[in-house]
């Protein structure tokens, strides 16, 4: 006869990270993972050529065509799941799925290409989804303040807007530490609220 554990089964927490073609998705996810991460990249082909703009991003040799998957225990009670969106309009098709079940989402914006960054906060947006905005900042490229990245894409005080390398686990743990606060405060009508876990480092 099996005996009954007393350990609390952890809470899985589905966030979803999404942002335009080439703005670090994949190694957001691979930065923070405690797996192998799951990841559907794919190499650039001539077909795609004259369909997916490469400006600003032309030494990208592969894109993701359907998802990147991870997951990082917050503390015994958390984990949680994170699903890569793939950053191409066409593949826009698969986001309804990705996004069902999800407590809300990280867009990831590159300034190089701000103009991508509006097809995944409309989509949020629009379903009122809570989401953070994490500017990742890339070799020579020029860094922006960010209220004037905010006022660019036109978010209200309410989003936060923050500062990322996406290839640091420190600076991911970090969007990801903001993402649940901000999802706590909701949750407890817009006022403070407490934090009773840490992301495990």
């Amino acid at each position: 006869m099996f005996g009954r554990s007393d350990k609390p089964v952890p809470l899985a927490v589905k966030i979803v990270v999404s942002g335009g073609l080439g703005v670090g998705k994949t190694t957001f996810i691979g930065a923070i993972s405690e797996i192998e991460p799951l990841d559907t990249e794919a190499a650039i082909t001539q077909v795609s050529v004259g369909v997916d703009s490469l400006v600003g991003v032309e030494n990208k040799t592969t894109t993701t065509v359907a998802l990147d998957f991870g997951r990082i225990t917050l503390d015994p009670s958390i984990v949680l799941y994170l699903f890569g969106t793939p950053g191409q309009d066409r593949f826009s098709f698969l986001w309804d799925d990705l996004v069902e079940g999800a407590l809300g989402a990280i867009v990831i914006a590159d300034t190089r290409r701000i103009e991508d960054s509006f097809p995944a906060l409309d989509f949020f947006e629009e379903r009122g989804t809570p989401f953070v905005l994490a500017v990742n900042h890339f070799d020579g490229a020029h860094h922006f303040d960010l209220d004037e990245v905010r006022e660019a894409l036109d978010l209200g005080d309410e989003v936060p807007v923050i500062a990322l390398d996406a290839r640091n686990r420190d600076s991911v743990r970090d969007i990801l530490v903001a993402f649940m606060d901000l999802v706590v405060q909701r949750r407890a009508g817009g006022g403070t609220a407490r934090r009773s876990w840490e992301l495990a480092r």
